[in-house]
């Protein structure tokens, strides 16, 4: 994996490569609900996730494939349950108060390595992220900004640096590392040193991951143990690319839990297996705007969007099973319901993409591609394999409709760390499809705005004045009072073809043998293996 001092994307396994930020607990179809006495103890939970996490440093990115496994291992302050509300996990109470957040550490919460998870360990966690130098992908996305965070015996004060409307939704995706962790991180990479129910037992990357309950587990959202009826005793992630596979594999019984996108969910939908479906951003369009791309062109932007049929794209990319993208924030339960994208997106208009490159001086070359100044007009486009067939067929479509304004392009499917590597770390791509899904508009303003990759989580270097002056209205405004003016600033993103929302899908997991919920990634204390 390419070294990058930024290296996360918040995203549903399957929209990409990267994070998935926590939601409700999406309700389970196909199965019906099972009475407690069907559930069995001592089973193992087999799951399949698409691409490897790569590093296991919880803090240190949030791709979906690592968000899924750090779930097992580590809690945070709180979470949030299936109506939104706050619960309790490592904080048994917490409170706001303008720009203090309080909260009170539970008693006797003990770290996999057998020490103390205090008040102050938490304190040190969010200092760690809250320091720019560490360049941890939570601040700014998941955590606000911190000014200050101490420790007082059971209770931890964190002084935000500015009122933040959904500071405590925030700290329900903050992963918390354990002393020697903190201490030292290399250890983080391959070994798991948390409170979650789960401790990492076997990685071998690429290939599997294989975690073991922690059977003194008693601190877990709202309540949840090691005790509950049917929790597995072993869980084993296994990297299976293919949806085809890994479809194979849950309906002969060897794994228990996969992700599918494809058409092979008419197949699992058929034979009525147990389902979770989260609705998330599937297709999501952006461009690389520093310096030296084509794409930093405004004109290149807007003609590479007006040259997109954006309806009929969306069919073939959710292989016409999703919906129009209505917001940046999709994923449930999302404080602010708001539909940003309609009417904002500019409108599939190929002579006014074409008329918009002549007029900034890219004239068609003697091949057909355009030039300016001895520059061809070639963008490298790349999408993710986990959009399976539909967005390869949704990449050939973007690409003939470029090709016809005279657009080069060099379109390449990857997976998550190519992916990630390019757009946080060598900068190597014009285009790409990669969906951002999170809950709150607030999580969204560090990926779109501010410093650029790799000092930055703004990836796409987009600096867009109108987003910024209503992002710092919004700021001032606690919680859904906001919702109106998060709205207003996201539309001038899309007015400006700084990104393009293209696509809604409800992305269903299948269960076999087992039954979970899910928040964007399955819920491990929510996992009940069923007695054959």
């Amino acid at each position: 994996m390419i070294p990058m001092k930024r290296s996360s994307l918040v995203l549903v396994a399957t929209a990409a490569t990267a994070v998935a930020l926590a939601g409700c607990a999406a309700s389970g179809t196909g199965g019906g609900s099972t009475a407690s006495s069907e559930y069995a103890d001592g089973k193992t939970f087999t799951m399949t996730m698409v691409a490897d996490p790569g590093a296991l440093d919880p803090q240190l990115s949030a791709v979906s494939a690592l968000f899924q496994l750090t779930q097992f291992a580590y809690d945070n302050l709180v979470a949030v349950d299936e109506n939104g509300e706050i619960q309790s996990q490592l904080a048994t109470d917490w409170s706001v108060d303008g720009t203090t957040v309080t909260f009170t550490i539970g008693d006797g919460i003990t770290c996999s390595d057998g020490s103390d998870f205090t008040a102050q360990t938490a304190a040190d966690n969010i200092m760690w992220i809250a320091d720019p130098e560490n360049a941890s992908p939570f601040l700014g996305s998941y955590m606000p900004v911190v000014s200050d965070a101490t420790a007082d015996g059971s209770t931890l004060t964190v002084t935000l640096a500015a009122p933040a409307p959904f500071a405590l939704q925030g700290f329900a995706n903050v992963p918390m590392v354990c002393d020697a962790g903190l201490a030292d991180r290399s250890q983080l990479a391959d070994t798991t040193i948390g409170t979650g129910p789960y401790v990492l037992t076997e990685a071998v990357s690429g290939d599997h991951y294989t975690y073991e309950l922690n059977e003194d587990y008693a601190w877990g959202p709202g309540g949840a143990t090691a005790d509950e009826k049917g929790l597995p005793a072993t869980v084993v992630a296994r990297i299976i690319p293919n949806e085809t596979t890994s479809a194979n594999l849950l309906m002969s019984g060897e794994v228990n839990a996969a992700q599918i996108v494809g058409p092979d969910a008419q197949r699992l939908e058929a034979a009525k297996l147990f389902s979770v479906g989260i609705e998330a951003l599937l297709g999501e369009q952006w461009y690389n705007q520093g310096e030296g791309h084509v794409t930093s062109d405004p004109a290149v932007r807007m003609a590479l969007t007006q040259a997109l049929d954006i309806a009929e794209l969306q069919k073939v990319v959710t292989s016409n099973a999703g919906a129009p993208a209505k917001r940046l924030t999709v994923i449930p339960p999302s404080a602010c319901t708001y539909d940003s994208v309609s009417g904002n997106v500019p409108a599939t208009d190929i002579e006014g993409a074409k008329a918009a490159l002549d007029e900034a001086g890219w004239a068609p070359g003697a091949d057909g591609v355009r030039e300016k100044d001895g520059q061809k007009l070639a963008v490298t486009f790349l999408y993710a394999n986990t959009l399976g067939t539909g967005g390869t067929a949704g990449a050939e479509l973007a690409t003939q409709a470029w090709e016809a304004i005279g657009v080069q392009v060099d379109a390449a499917q990857n997976d998550s760390t190519t992916i990630t590597g390019a757009l946080f770390g060598t900068g190597a791509w014009d285009v790409a499809w990669v969906p951002l899904n999170v809950s709150n508009p607030d999580q969204v303003v560090g990926f779109v705005s501010g410093p650029a990759a790799p000092e930055g989580t703004n990836f796409a270097g987009i600096q867009n004045a109108d987003y910024d002056e209503g992002v710092a209205e919004a700021m001032q405004i606690q919680g859904t009072d906001g919702c109106d003016t998060w709205a207003e600033a996201e539309a001038a993103l899309f007015q400006a073809a700084d990104v393009v929302p293209f696509a809604n899908s409800v992305v269903p997991t299948f269960g076999k043998g087992a039954e979970f919920e899910m928040t964007g990634q399955i819920i491990p204390t929510s996992i009940r293996m069923l007695a054959e």
